[in-house]
């Protein structure tokens, strides 16, 4: 079995970027969505009908199946080298790891409140939850490849910075075009 190891890591991280692609992606539908509800009709339900036909395709036939292969590759893994569970970094990793999986069923469960006509977050308030995602996945990634608990942390705490500043610029972009 150990020589399929370097053929499931590949299965792994192609399925990772499929299913931080999904999320992502699904987030952004969420704030299209979102914003979609203050259009007039019939904009606002022709919009909103296409935005959930979009979201159902992405969730169940990328992003949940992506997630589950995810997992499955990770276990086998795993099961292949469990020298890995020995080390501190991998059991950090498996925490953010829970943290995604988490993300995902709430951006589930999102996607099921909008399909009842429940809009209870705002595009913005969506727009700094996608980041949530990318926060976790610079963690998981810095953290496999430094596999050094200070140095991942640096990594993070650098994007977190630079998230900071992207958001303070979107949102004096956003006062700058509100003006004109």
């Amino acid at each position: 079995m150990v020589e399929y190891y370097y053929y499931i890591l590949s299965i792994h991280i192609i399925f990772v970027v499929c299913w931080m692609a999904g999320l992502f992606y699904m987030v952004r539908l969420f704030i299209y969505h979102t914003e979609a509800q203050e259009r007039t009709e019939p904009a606002r339900t022709i919009l909103s009908e296409q935005f959930e036909v979009m979201e159902k395709k992405l969730w169940w036939i990328i992003a949940t199946p992506s997630m589950y292969i995810v997992v499955a590759a990770g276990i086998t893994m795993l099961w292949i080298r469990p020298v890995w569970l020995q080390m501190g970094w991998m059991h950090i990793k498996l925490l953010f790891v829970v943290g995604l999986i988490a993300y995902h069923f709430i951006c589930q469960y999102k996607m099921n409140q909008m399909r009842k006509g429940i809009y209870k977050w705002t595009s913005t308030q969506l727009r700094l939850w996608n980041e949530l995602a990318t926060l976790i996945l610079f963690a998981i990634v810095f953290l496999v490849v430094l596999k050094n608990s200070l140095n991942w942390i640096f990594g993070v705490v650098g994007i977190i910075g630079f998230s900071i500043v992207l958001m303070m610029a979107v949102k004096i972009y956003k006062r700058f075009r509100d003006r004109q």
